[in-house]
């Protein structure tokens, strides 16, 4: 019987080049992305020195900060790495906007923290708070609706989910309980605002994603 000659390997089909309507697309996700972090930062900072209450991750970030004396901004990026590393028994993978979101947050929200000073009076604390709110959930808008991969804290919640089956709003209170505890008991700061913002994040990103959601299929090997 005559030896088969070996089948010749499959030529890889050649990538296309990007259009025009791509390539000004990836610039508004990338855009989108950058801006939606930097004002993330600043959300983040108006709400804390509203000094009426802060979200729980925000609450452990102060907490962190006053036990060890380390400046707020370089803390959300350490704890950012940490859970990221928490990605690797979920085999979370991360898009370039996960490690943007680690990157970026931390040095704009001490940027905030620089150029906005501490309230105490009460209705302009409010206002603060308030604007903080409001932009928090455009700038959430923005860099999750750049479909570039998702923040640190969000791909923890859905590993877990993946991984035990648990409904996603169970995990996302066990981790914000636990977060907001933890924080707590190490000294951050929990009132009026912390309640506001438990209840009112939610429904008014579920406003905004929509609204600033870049259109069009998800580039391969990216998180969305």
């Amino acid at each position: 019987m005559p030896e088969l000659a070996p089948s010749a390997p499959r030529p890889r089909a050649a990538r296309l080049p990007m259009t025009g309507g791509e390539r000004l697309r990836w610039a508004r996700r990338l855009t989108q992305l950058l801006l939606g972090l930097f004002l993330y930062g600043i959300a983040i900072a108006l709400m804390v020195r509203a000094g009426i209450g802060v979200s729980p991750w925000d609450v452990l970030t102060q907490g962190l900060a006053h036990q060890t004396g380390l400046p707020f901004g370089l803390l959300t990026n350490l704890i950012g790495i940490a859970v990221l590393l928490f990605w690797i028994p979920l085999r979370q993978r991360p898009g370039v906007g996960t490690v943007l979101n680690v990157l970026l947050i931390g040095p704009s929200a001490q940027l905030g923290l620089w150029l906005i000073p501490q309230q105490d009076v009460p209705w302009v604390q409010g206002l603060v708070f308030a604007g903080g709110l409001i932009l928090l959930a455009i700038a959430t808008g923005l860099y999750i609706g750049a479909r570039l991969g998702p923040g640190p804290r969000d791909g923890l919640m859905t590993g877990l989910h993946k991984r035990t089956g648990w409904k996603i709003w169970i995990v996302r209170t066990g981790i914000e309980v636990t977060v907001l505890a933890i924080g707590w008991l190490l000294g951050g700061q929990v009132g009026v605002g912390t309640l506001a913002f438990a209840l009112l994040i939610g429904p008014m990103v579920n406003i905004t994603l929509p609204l600033l959601t870049v259109p069009g299929g998800a580039a391969k090997g990216q998180n969305v």
